[in-house]
């Protein structure tokens, strides 16, 4: 076995099990963690905090903690989503802690301003914090379709409705303020980790513009386009996301 850790990160209603599809791939190579961000899933829900956690700078404190304490260096990150963005906020801060990045559906900022093409505009954030305020429960079945992005994959849909509905409606409903306000335009040209993007080819929450942005931002990166739709290629489209990982670690180096 690869001594080399892989470690994965989810986002959002993000549980272990959505790396399920890809996780059996690695590990006879890798030694595999799966992370979960503090406040989602089968996390210590007592230690999130609303100051600590008030930006993904907080959470990328909370991975570099776990990375520190199982003593990993040169791992391979994968990260979905606002997860990917806190890989990459932890990556600039502790660089010898990351040797690839895989970086699935990310965005640095999802309000759209000229110099990067978020998909929303301030009210839409407004509107849909609002509507989490409102009815947390009716926002997660009428999210979950918009996440999943496709009509072929119904289970996809009630797994991520019952994922968003399974945490804690408080925790959700600041995280999700955090990372839909969240800018991390600033950090981009300080990343140097050779790094893999994977976009989706239809996506409302982080379009092609936004996957554009980022890898002409970093300075050793790649990007590949998965056929399918939504916010989750791990999910929808499981075997071209790893077929572009393995091109990826295995076979080829970033731009």
């Amino acid at each position: 076995m690869n001594t080399q850790t892989m470690v994965f990160l989810d986002c959002l209603g993000g549980e272990q099990s959505m790396w399920r599809l890809l996780v059996p791939a690695f590990e006879e190579q890798y030694r595999v963690v799966v992370v979960e961000l503090i406040g989602m899933g089968n996390s210590d829900l007592t230690a999130y905090g609303r100051a600590a956690h008030s930006t993904l700078e907080g959470h990328a404190s909370d991975l570099l903690k776990v990375m520190s304490e199982l003593a990993l260096h040169d791992a391979v990150f994968v990260g979905h989503s606002a997860g990917a963005l806190i890989g990459v906020l932890a990556a600039v801060r502790e660089p010898q802690r990351f040797a690839k990045m895989v970086l699935v559906s990310p965005s640095p900022r999802y309000i759209d301003e000229q110099d990067c093409a978020g998909n929303f505009e301030h009210k839409d954030i407004n509107e849909l914090l609002a509507a989490m305020d409102g009815d947390y429960n009716g926002w997660s079945q009428a999210f979950a379709p918009v996440v999943a992005g496709t009509d072929e994959h119904p289970e996809m849909v009630m797994e991520l409705t019952n994922s968003f509905v399974r945490t804690n409606p408080e925790i959700a409903r600041h995280f999700a303020r955090v990372s839909f306000f969240s800018d991390s335009r600033a950090a981009l040209p300080f990343f140097t980790i050779p790094t893999l993007i994977v976009q989706s080819a239809n996506d409302v929450i982080a379009p092609l513009a936004v996957g554009h942005y980022i890898n002409e931002q970093l300075a050793d990166s790649r990007m590949v386009v998965v056929e399918t739709g939504g916010h989750c290629p791990h999910l929808s489209a499981p075997q071209k996301t790893l077929s572009a990982m393995d091109k990826f670690l295995h076979h080829e180096t970033a731009r």
